[in-house]
């Protein structure tokens, strides 16, 4: 037996596209949160101004394929899960479930978040849980699309802030004790947990609509979609987010007014680009489907919750403060590591025939101790 981030189901009758791309979307998830652990002289988007050549380019490519592209992704896959988990159960049941489960998802990100990384987004999910049960199980496909639209208006709209200079995206990355950090982490967890759900419930109702058709169940199936999604999605991801990308990294000095729109661009990329990559999974899932990456993906909610126990023991100043010294080609590289650790780990459970450790708590709250066996 295994479970994801929302729903639990044996291992052999699960479908392999959503855990692939939760296995591989944790590396994009890493490469987008680990810059934030920086705090030197803070530019745009949360990466540190001046930045190196090395770091130019690597900032360029994550910006155009990773930031802000990986959390409509995973907002996407939990909407899918939250309906394969439906599936199994009459509707009233499947929505006291899934709230339930959304508690618990808020009482966990509580805790990543005060404790850990204040940019956690487990909580922000298990709020639309919480808040969109209903709709998730026995909404009309109309009020899915409705919520959608509005979603996704809501979530350009915000992008209008990523072109402006907002000093050290987390401030409590610079606390000088970890006191402060606490104070400073609840703080800004509160407000971004509020935040993240109210830029991701499009992406969560996409999800949705794609788990009732089934789109990642049998990608083989619904190929010709799947291709035509990630090759639309994608081609507007990249150019999308190029102009505050140059920006960032000063190869461009636009005005106010063009920064502000590529704030926006960059924002409207990354919800193509979430359902350009969940396609492109789908699609890599009818031809390779590493067992290494289904481990992982089985696990997501451990190996989300462990790379911050990495991050958080070496960047913040309250910690070893290695923020203050290493570049961001230099992080990229421990989240790339620190990503690898997170698969090592998954494969020995998996042989052990074990759940992630997050994973067993969150379904003994959900369900139950008999259940959670």
């Amino acid at each position: 037996m295994s479970q994801t981030l929302t729903g639990s189901v044996p291992a052999s009758a699960r479908a392999v596209a959503p855990d692939l791309a939760r296995g591989a979307m944790l590396l994009m998830i890493a490469l987008a949160n680990i810059h934030l652990y920086l705090h030197g002289p803070p530019g745009l988007r949360g990466y540190p101004a001046d930045l190196g050549i090395a770091d130019q380019v690597v900032t360029v490519l994550q910006m155009v394929l990773v930031d802000g592209r990986a959390y409509p992704l995973f907002a996407l896959l939990v909407g899918y899960g939250a309906v394969q988990s439906a599936r199994r159960r009459a509707a009233d049941d499947a929505v006291r479930i899934l709230r339930r489960r959304g508690l618990w998802m808020i009482v966990i990100g509580g805790l990543h978040g005060i404790l850990l990384f204040p940019a956690d987004i487990v909580g922000g999910y298990g709020l639309l849980l919480v808040l969109s049960a209903g709709i998730l199980v026995r909404g009309r496909t109309g009020t899915l699309v409705t919520l959608a639209v509005a979603g996704t208006a809501v979530n350009a709209a915000v992008g209008v802030s990523n072109g402006l200079p907002t000093g050290l995206a987390w401030p409590s990355m610079a606390a000088p004790d970890l006191t402060t950090a606490l104070v400073r982490h609840t703080v800004e967890w509160l407000g971004g947990t509020i935040a993240s759900a109210l830029v991701t419930a499009g992406m969560l109702a996409l999800g949705a609509l794609a788990a009732r058709r089934g789109l990642l169940d049998d990608p083989g199936r619904h190929r010709r979609l799947l291709r035509r999604t990630a090759v639309a999605g994608l081609v507007l991801a990249v150019p999308s987010g190029l102009p505050l990308a140059f920006a960032t990294v000063g190869w461009w000095d636009p005005g106010t007014g063009a920064t502000l729109l590529g704030g926006v661009l960059h924002q409207v990329g990354g919800i193509a680009g979430g359902i350009g990559f969940a396609a492109v999974f789908g699609l890599l899932a009818t031809r390779v489907a590493p067992p290494a990456l289904l481990a992982t993906g089985r696990r997501s909610l451990s190996a989300y919750l462990g790379q911050s126990v990495v991050f958080c023991a070496l960047l913040p100043a309250w910690t070893l403060g290695l923020g203050s010294v290493l570049s961001v080609w230099q992080v990229a590289v421990l989240a790339v590591a620190t990503w690898l650790l997170g698969i090592g780990f998954a494969v020995a459970l998996e042989r052990a025939g074990r759940r992630g450790p997050a994973e067993t708590v969150l379904r003994r709250m959900t369900y139950g101790p008999r259940r959670a066996t």
